[in-house]
């Protein structure tokens, strides 16, 4: 049963056998919220205490993290922890489980994994008249002795193969980049080695909550992509394969649309302009409804809020206890920004400071907000719109755009940055796309004059996919080239040592 760390001598209960469990051990899987693991050694690994709460920092590859505990419970395998980050926008479920367990585990799931992979399989054969099952198999998996996620299936027919692919776990409409890149890598590297019979048809297999983003998105590549796929929903049981057809674009862009977010104000609170006066070239401000945020080199460290009719400043980095900003507090806010000045800094003598590590992407984000003509000159200053979200919830349209600019011309530009090999890139600037160019075509930007009384050319948007020289992913010019040819594609790489200043090193066109 969980035990609660509610008050001080349960939280250094807690802390000490946590620790001791972390001091026996010295590996670890990790698993937060029931995604993919990874593995963690017990230097990696910490519990403390600090500001009046239980704490679990670790390395992850987003850097380091931490999270408030509320409860913890071990059950002599595994370590099970009730958290909480963002003060408390996000509440994980994370799992600790020792190396030796988790070889076990990881059998346990594999074998789960291969016997759905096996009724899809089934089902998909079911399905096609003649056909028999050649070759079932799970894709690799993130790391070498994990199960992969998804059924790929080969379907033998007298004169052809066949190929299929769905997942084998539980999917959201946010996998629906991950699933389709690797579809479309997978039926390439297939029709490319196999012999005659050859593979010409590729089945993707969904369930209903993935089904619509997928079908959206295979709506936009290429003609002879789009003949070869196949759309399938399945039920959640395995027993039922429904044909989906794929929508045209003229059905894309008459689809219901969320309402349109309106633009926030720009005016600046007194409270904001004088800590942005501190240091005016690396703290940027994000304006939200509740107030602002301000940033060094994207890096979130304080929030100013109107509270009956006064300005509170709280500050403190994610995963810490944030603090109001008084005469009482006034020393440890500077201590905050002396450390921010030398550890987020281009020069920094210690690269593998979490300060310096740290939402690496908004850090180039915050570099390209300040003059965007450093990536092309043809596009105009300001307005320019970060984190843009064309639309307010729902569960298929939340992700924001990094950016969304105008060119001088009067094209729509859509850019999106990654800082490490990320091979969703194509795809999520290409959802981008189609969201803008859906709004875009209905007048909505222009009647929220995002871009003030510029004129905005009746042409679809372009596509800026922005990285740095060695880390756009091997697959990036073939999944970029499965993409429709109208859709303007162009990839920037930029300079290794891009937080000294951003250089564009090679721009081209991709698909």
């Amino acid at each position: 049963m969980p035990k609660r760390v509610n008050t001080p001598e349960r939280q250094e209960t807690a802390r000490a056998t946590i620790d001791e469990l972390f001091q026996n051990h010295f590996e670890w899987f990790l698993t937060i919220a029931g995604g993919d693991s990874q593995s963690l050694n017990q230097r990696e690994v910490e519990v403390f205490v600090a500001h009046g709460r239980l704490l679990l920092g670790c390395w992850t590859e987003k850097g380091t993290r931490s999270w408030t505990i509320f409860s913890w419970e071990w059950s002599g395998e595994k370590l099970t922890l009730e958290t909480s980050r963002r003060m408390g926008a996000e509440r994980p479920l994370i799992e600790l489980v020792p190396r030796a367990s988790a070889t076990a585990i990881a059998l346990t799931v594999k074998a789960a994994r291969q016997a759905r992979c096996d009724a899809l399989a089934q089902l998909v054969c079911a399905n096609q008249t003649g056909a028999k099952v050649e070759r079932v198999s799970l894709s690799p998996g993130a790391r070498r002795g994990q199960p992969g996620r998804y059924a790929r299936i080969l379907l033998r027919l007298k004169h052809e193969r066949i190929a299929a692919t769905g997942l084998v776990t539980a999917g959201r409409p946010s996998d629906a980049d991950a699933f389709l890149a690797a579809a479309l890598l997978w039926f390439k590297r297939s029709s490319e080695q196999a012999r005659a019979p050859y593979i010409q048809q590729l089945r993707l297999i969904a369930e209903t909550d993935l089904a619509r983003p997928v079908l959206q998105r295979v709506a936009l590549l290429r003609q002879s992509l789009r003949d070869a796929i196949t759309v399938y929903e399945v039920d959640q049981q395995l027993t039922e394969l429904t044909l989906r057809d794929v929508p045209t674009r003229e059905e894309l862009w008459k689809r219901r649309l969320r309402r349109f977010p309106p633009t926030l104000p720009t005016e600046l609170s007194n409270a904001a302009a004088r800590i942005k006066s501190i240091v005016p070239n690396a703290i940027d401000i994000v304006s939200a409804r509740q107030g602002e945020t301000l940033r060094y080199f994207g890096l979130p460290f304080a929030r100013v809020r109107r509270l009956m009719g006064t300005e509170r400043v709280w500050f403190g980095l994610e995963g810490s206890r944030r603090r109001l900003l008084d005469e009482k507090s006034e020393r440890e806010f500077q201590s905050l920004l002396i450390d921010l000045k030398e550890h987020r800094a281009a020069g920094t003598e210690d690269r593998r400071h979490a300060l310096y590590r740290n939402a690496a992407e908004a850090w180039l984000e915050s570099l390209l907000r300040r003059d965007i003509t450093k990536l092309d000159p043809g596009l105009i200053i300001a307005p320019l719109h970060a984190q843009f979200r064309t639309a307010r919830g729902g569960t298929i349209s939340v992700r924001p755009i990094d950016l969304l600019a105008l060119r001088h011309d009067g094209r729509l530009t859509v850019i999106e940055l990654k800082v490490s090999e990320d091979r969703e890139h194509v795809l999520q600037g290409v959802d981008y796309w189609q969201r803008v160019e859906a709004h875009r075509r209905r007048g909505h930007i222009s009647r929220a004059k995002l871009f003030g009384n510029r004129r905005i050319r009746n042409e679809p948007p372009l596509i800026y996919l922005v990285a740095p020289t060695l880390r756009v992913h091997p697959a990036f010019n073939t999944l970029a080239r499965s993409i429709a040819s109208d859709i303007e594609i162009y990839r920037f790489d930029i300079n290794e040592d891009w937080r000294a200043g951003v250089r564009v090193m090679r721009r081209l066109r991709v698909n």
